[in-house]
């Protein structure tokens, strides 16, 4: 098995698609994956840990951040920022881990102009009625939410292209197993293993 590196697996999809379930399913099986984990200049909501839900830092500390060029990427909410530091994803990449970022479209394609040897997988549902039923389902939205999140989804398929990987997620066993399926054959790409193929042959 030649795996010297590990691969930063970064996945998006329209709200519904189920790739938050997909994510959690994977990391259940497949140990040797690291979630990244945001650093955020907002205040701590209760229960939530310091290193484990976000890094926690103060404005200032990550602007400073941010000049140094220590984010993959990174975005503005209202007042607060939210960005994924570049060192604990670059550190654990090195030891061979791999990195899942579950990040919205316009985080991972920062990340795409900056990384490129990313894997960019998009989670569809397996139709905009499913996807509606599914956010309807919830029980947690009003009809003018649906009506938001059903527009976004629409307009997020769209960037579809510039993904490397499509998977539909209309049996989340399945669609688990072709998300492994993607991380097994990308470790066999020969520029990922070129280096080690040398060195034994």
């Amino acid at each position: 098995m030649y795996m010297a590196r590990g691969l930063l697996l970064v996945i998006s999809g329209p709200s519904g698609a189920g790739k938050g379930t997909i994510c959690k399913k994977l990391l259940e099986t497949n140990p040797q994956i690291r979630v990244s984990v945001s650093a955020t200049t907002r205040k701590p909501r209760t229960g939530e840990v310091d290193g484990v839900n976000y890094f926690f830092i103060e404005k200032e500390k990550f602007e400073d951040m941010l000049e140094l060029d220590e984010f993959l990427e990174y975005a503005k909410v209202y007042d607060n920022y939210y960005g994924t530091p570049k060192n604990y994803v670059l550190e654990n990449l090195k030891n061979g881990n791999d990195v899942l970022l579950e990040i919205d479209i316009e985080g991972a394609l920062q990340i795409k102009e900056k990384f490129k040897g990313g894997v960019f997988i998009f989670i569809l549902p397996p139709s905009m009625e499913e996807l509606r039923n599914r956010i309807v389902g919830r029980g947690t939205e009003t009809e003018e939410d649906i009506k938001k999140r059903f527009g976004s989804a629409l307009d997020e398929i769209k960037q579809v292209i510039k993904y490397d990987y499509a998977v539909v997620n209309d049996d989340l066993t399945r669609a688990k197993e072709d998300v492994e399926a993607i991380i097994r054959a990308e470790r066999c790409k020969v520029m990922r293993v070129y280096e080690e193929i040398q060195s034994r042959f």
